[in-house]
């Protein structure tokens, strides 16, 4: 039975769903009815989900201790209980995100004191690029200061980025939404037909905006690097949010039609939606009690330590290095060379962009929305495969992938050709990845779209979850500091090599063959 208190509590909450005033008739009680069994679906939903979840988990460690504990003579066991590797081989179909409250990897892991001395060392070499690059300026030029040309060069026009992104954002927030309200009109003939119509030509006009706008400004303003990062990300989150809000709405808008379903939700929930750390859109999230302000400071400070820590490291471990090398005769040993002086670099890019974007940047406007599900990756330095590091580096995209791109292209082939639904997602993923590259940097250079595509998509392939063991963590680490070296070292070449040898006739060939194959001023 239900405790008094709890009854009690119940009453007044529902109590309080009432707007005052408006008296006890069914003509005023009926919308807050609707809108109150609505939210208790969806949060019995959740609920529903997240307790199968679990249970399966429990069930699958539980036979997995039986397993461990009965004496086996011939085999052996796997150390770790096999729920991760199970999970990825069920079925796909039906598959839904399901949130909960639930802290940051690393938030939970600066709670150990070993963890945290790691931290500190990386803080203290960001000290001692610091105290490095006033020495050098007093020895070498005779004066004290700070070096912050490569930063503030990045950031240059960044006001006109700005003002760019409000009509991105004007359109992401008034259009589609507007859009599904012409559409979830009640059919009445012709009437319905135009306004669906005019809600397909706002869709268009909305990708239309988003796609070409963000890239006039940048070519014809010559936008720098990172002012070209800030257009072009919020370009693709927002892409990416209106297609989650409109797939995830539009079919419960489908059935309404048939006589169940849900209608159009809350423009709050929308709103919330285009500004909280996910791409995946519920109408409800689990949500915080409270905001740390303290905890959002701290996590902006890191994000400008990060900054200040990549820029210290491309100038002084990276522009001295390329910034002459295209003026030189190209070999082979100063390729190679050069790729192995770019490692430790690009692996040092690599963990600064993993925790000053995925870790502070979100975790700050997770807190300050009081946002409840924090897992924005997962342990992916840990990973003995690459298809455990895709699904656990960024999982807030990695969501989105499978949830638009992998479990829908399943249920087109009809539950089959589960390779080829993968190699979609990997070739769609690839060619963002080497779009966003081509937009910040300014030139088309593939050697992203070969990496991710080419040799991840084999080592997707190839290191799957079967293989265990920490010599297949080594083995991945390896590969991604020869990958890291890689891309400083090619894309670098390549950026020195525009500047010291424009072309003389703009064509096609000439902006898409790389500059530092022939470049020698």
């Amino acid at each position: 039975m239900e405790p008094r208190g709890a009854r009690l509590r119940n009453r007044e909450g529902l109590g309080r769903e009432q707007p005052a005033g408006e008296g006890n008739t069914e003509t005023h009680r009926a919308p807050d009815l609707v809108q109150w069994t609505r939210h208790m679906e969806a949060v019995k939903t959740q609920l529903l989900e997240q307790a199968q979840e679990q249970l399966v988990e429990l069930m699958d460690r539980a036979m997995w201790e039986a397993v461990k504990s009965y004496p086996q003579e011939d085999k052996a066991l796997p150390s770790t209980p096999p729920a991760s590797s199970s999970k990825t081989r069920e079925s796909s179909f039906g598959k839904r995100k399901v949130f909960i409250i639930r802290k940051s990897l690393l938030d939970e892991l600066m709670e150990v004191q070993h963890f945290r001395t790691i931290y500190h060392m990386f803080i203290a070499g960001l000290c001692v690029f610091i105290i490095s690059s006033l020495a050098i300026d007093i020895i070498d030029e005779g004066r004290l200061g700070l070096e912050l040309d490569l930063l503030i060069f990045s950031f240059g026009q960044l006001p006109l980025a700005l003002i760019t992104w409000v009509p991105m954002f004007l359109s992401t927030l008034l259009i589609p939404y507007q859009a599904l309200r012409l559409w979830a009109r009640p059919a009445a003939g012709g009437i319905w037909m135009l306004g669906a119509g005019l809600g397909c030509v706002l869709l268009a006009a909305h990708v239309a905006l988003l796609c070409l706008l963000p890239v006039h400004v940048a070519v014809e303003c010559q936008l720098p690097p990172a002012s070209r990062s800030v257009l072009v990300f919020e370009q693709v989150r927002f892409l990416m949010k209106s297609y989650s809000f409109l797939r995830e709405v539009v079919p419960g808008i489908l059935c309404t039609r048939g006589g169940k379903g849900t209608g159009v939700p809350r423009f709050s929930s929308y709103l919330y939606f285009l500004f909280c750390p996910t791409l995946i859109y519920r109408e409800t999230y689990p949500r915080t009690p409270n905001i740390r302000w303290s905890y959002v400071a701290k996590n902006f400070a890191q994000t400008l330590g990060c900054l200040l820590y990549a820029c210290f490291i491309l100038g002084r471990l990276c522009v001295p290095v390329f910034a002459n090398m295209s003026k030189e005769p190209f070999s082979t040993r100063a390729l190679v060379l050069s790729i192995l002086h770019a490692m430790v670099p690009g692996i040092f890019m690599l963990l600064l962009i993993f925790f000053a974007f995925l870790h502070c940047w979100l975790n700050a406007f997770a807190e300050m929305l009081r946002f409840g599900d924090r897992m924005f990756y997962r342990d992916w330095w840990n990973s003995t495969s690459f298809s455990n590091y895709y699904r656990t580096w960024n999982v807030v995209v990695h969501d989105w992938l499978y949830s638009y791109i992998y479990q829908d292209g399943l249920w087109l082939l009809g539950g089959r050709a589960r390779g080829t639904a993968m190699l979609g997602t990997f070739l769609i993923s690839a060619m963002v990845h080497e779009y966003i590259f081509c937009f910040v940097l300014g030139f088309f250079y593939p050697v992203m779209l070969m990496l991710f595509l080419g040799f991840g998509g084999l080592l997707n392939f190839a290191m799957n979850d079967r293989n265990t063991g920490p010599a297949w963590n080594v083995l991945m680490w390896t590969l991604l500091f020869l990958g890291q070296g890689l891309q400083v070292s090619l894309y670098c070449q390549e950026w020195y090599a525009q500047r010291h040898c424009p072309l003389s006739q703009t064509t096609f060939w000439g902006l898409v063959t790389p500059r530092s194959w022939s470049c020698h001023p």
